[in-house]
């Protein structure tokens, strides 16, 4: 089913796209402010559209270029970068995905001169970041955003742990970005630590990244758990890492552009608002710490990963963040020894994959749905933002949302199959709440299982027999209808 991916970093994963059809390169000249996103935006209001690599900016001294839609609606560009076959249904990728993420292999270290990262290396003055093509996105952005397709490395002081966090970066000058930590996330609690003792917070940015350092630097692991681990376990095969010059964390050897910097305490820029995922500006402008850049670190005509926040399907959190999030409620789920999931889904149009959970599962005692939807509203991956938890029998397929809405149209009863949480964990920026309500938020358990009191009795669902299906399936190319055979999840049995 899966097999390492076959690449090493950015470049040789768009390499691996291009063979197969997923990367087009725009060789137009382009304007970083708010042309290269208008482009991206309505080349990418279809599903599964393609990586998108500007070369071309009008000024562009270090001949730096700009990948967006890197992975975005794309469940093959998913695949290919955790080495999974293209063809998988989500539901299988969803079944590997949680083979995958158990895995954990540690980096590896490389000298500094055998890091393609070192190919050019800027230190204090020699730096001038307003001289790349950062891209603003949106019309009321606060600025251009050098970082949104981002990693930022930070130092647990007591273990040295490194986390690794996506956080958006807004740039003020050539030596100065913005630094927008999410609360209660691990990178801000590690520079906090620093600030308390008022000596400055030492960090670590890569701005071209390969995707599975993205997509797990987007995800939330345990306090002690660094993501460089588990992005050898997703590839099956080491992150190659080697020293800093001016702090004390490791920079990613085979990253695009890294820099260096030093988060002095009180040292503040007013903030945003941006463009976010959800559809909507996030807010007031606010003041959020500055990193100070020490020392740029890049290869010969750097790749910036930019990740433009929209609307599904143009929002760089798409496919990937449904199929992660996923797998890793459903692994919660099976740690709270909750029997007969077979199946959970994170849709990506609800609001990137945040709000909307269905669990799709065997009824095998009173109160089991009620059961399964409180765990996964309050387990560790779904607790953060969900909104709508969805239970679905078995014969639901939880991928396929019009299954899950036929569902919820036939077998809930809203009078009794509703449930509200309340005082839940919402998003500081969640679009729906009060500013002083936030981050407080709700959940709502929507039961669209079939009552299990009266299971005996309910009606019957058609379905086709299972033999006829596969002996359809079969002669399908007898037919003449071209593609291939549905999928199907359910089948009729004779003792229904």
């Amino acid at each position: 089913m899966s097999a390492e991916p076959r690449w090493r970093d950015l470049r040789e994963w768009l390499a691996l796209l291009e063979t197969h059809g997923e990367l087009r390169t725009i060789n137009a000249t382009v304007d970083p402010i708010e042309e290269l996103s208008a482009i991206t935006f309505m080349a990418t209001r279809r599903l599964g559209a393609p990586a998108l690599l500007f070369k071309t900016f009008r000024d562009n001294p270090l001949g730096a270029r700009v990948l967006t839609n890197m992975l975005g609606s794309s469940k093959k560009r998913y695949a290919l970068a955790v080495g999974l076959d293209p063809a998988l249904s989500t539901r299988e990728m969803i079944a590997a995905t949680r083979l995958l993420t158990r895995r954990r292999i540690p980096p590896v270290h490389v000298p500094a001169a055998a890091a393609p990262v070192n190919e050019i290396v800027l230190r204090g003055n020699e730096i001038d970041l307003t001289k790349l093509p950062v891209p603003k996105f949106w019309p009321a952005d606060g600025g251009p955003f050098i970082g949104t397709g981002a990693i930022t490395l930070t130092a647990a002081p007591q273990t040295g742990r490194i986390n690794v966090g996506v956080y958006r970066q807004q740039l003020y000058g050539p030596r100065r970005v913005g630094l927008n930590f999410v609360p209660g996330r691990h990178g801000l609690q590690d520079c906090e630590v620093a600030w308390a003792q008022d000596k400055p917070a030492e960090v670590v940015v890569a701005y071209g990244i390969d995707p599975v350092l993205m997509m797990v630097g987007s995800q939330r692991y345990a306090a002690d758990e660094s993501e460089l681990d588990v992005a050898g376990g997703l590839m099956n095969a080491q992150v190659e890492i080697t020293n800093a010059e001016t702090v004390h964390l490791p920079i990613p050897a085979r990253a695009e552009m890294v820099i260096e910097g030093l988060l002095y305490p009180g040292d503040l820029e007013t903030e945003g608002p941006l463009g976010e995922f959800h559809g909507f500006y996030s807010g007031a402008p606010s003041r959020k710490p500055v990193i100070e850049v020490k020392t740029l670190h890049m290869r010969d005509s750097p790749i910036m990963t930019a990740a433009l926040m929209a609307t599904y399907p143009s929002g760089e959190i798409g496919a990937y963040q449904a199929i992660m999030r996923a797998a890793r409620i459903q692994d919660n789920l099976a740690d709270m020894k909750v029997p007969g999931i077979r199946g959970v889904y994170c849709h990506p149009a609800a609001a990137a994959g945040n709000c909307v959970v269905v669990v799709s599962l065997k009824q095998m005692y009173p109160g089991h749905a009620s059961q399964a939807l409180a765990l996964a509203a309050h387990c560790p991956a779904a607790t953060y933002y969900t909104k709508w938890i969805i239970a679905v029998d078995d014969d639901i397929d939880p991928t396929d949302f019009d299954e899950v809405l036929w569902a919820m149209s036939t077998r809930c009863n809203p009078a009794g199959d509703l449930d509200i949480l309340r005082n839940t964990m919402s998003f500081r920026a969640d679009p729906s709440l009060a500013p002083a309500d936030k981050p407080y938020g709700s959940k709502v358990l929507v039961n669209a299982c079939t009552p299990h009191q009266h299971l005996k009795q309910a009606p019957a669902r058609m379905a086709l027999r299972e033999s006829v299906y596969r002996s359809v399936s079969e002669r399908w190319a007898d037919f003449d209808l071209g593609g291939m055979p549905p999928t199907l999840w359910d089948f009729f049995l004779e003792n229904k």
